[in-house]
């Protein structure tokens, strides 16, 4: 009897193991498509990035970071119209619902690299990883674009003191 509970216990746990190891992450159901860096002129401290991100699960998941070596810092950020003017504010996270893309785009939801180490010439690649609610992370690398901004009316009054857009 006590050998026979011991082998359920073993399978149980085997079972359970196996499917752990099979269970995907997030980062394996998120498909990113054309990402890019904005170029800006040499001493610009921040950038951004910009890509199309599809989660191909059956359920909604969400992009909770990034990080990237090219900046001291790296956010979650979104526009929006207050009192007439736009205005950048840092979001908590990005839903990305089941089977729908989701468009990073100046003017919209973005990547913001603040407090830039290093130039961004155009061309070059910035390596980016997103990171999602279950801890897993995506690495990719964004060509460096130049791209003509035709935003009126930007308040970047929202960010933190420290560093300015």
């Amino acid at each position: 009897m006590m050998k026979r509970r011991l082998v359920s216990v073993t399978g149980l746990v085997l079972m359970t193991l196996c499917g752990l190891a099979f269970a995907q992450q997030v980062a394996d159901l998120v498909e990113v498509k054309d990402p890019y860096v904005r170029a800006v002129p040499p001493g610009q401290p921040n950038s951004a990035s910009f890509m199309a991100l599809s989660n191909t699960d059956a359920q909604g998941h969400a992009l909770v970071a990034a990080e990237s070596p090219v900046s001291k810092v790296v956010e979650l950020h979104t526009h929006t119209m207050e009192d007439g003017m736009m205005r950048m504010r840092q979001v908590e996270k990005i839903e990305l619902p089941a089977g729908e893309p989701v468009a990073l785009q100046p003017g919209g939801l973005h990547v913001m690299l603040i407090g830039l180490q290093q130039e961004l010439v155009p061309g070059a690649e910035i390596p980016i990883t997103l990171v999602f609610e279950d801890g897993s992370k995506l690495s990719i690398k964004a060509p460096v674009r130049k791209l003509q901004m035709h935003m009126k009316h930007m308040d970047h009054s929202g960010h933190k003191d420290h560093m300015k857009h």
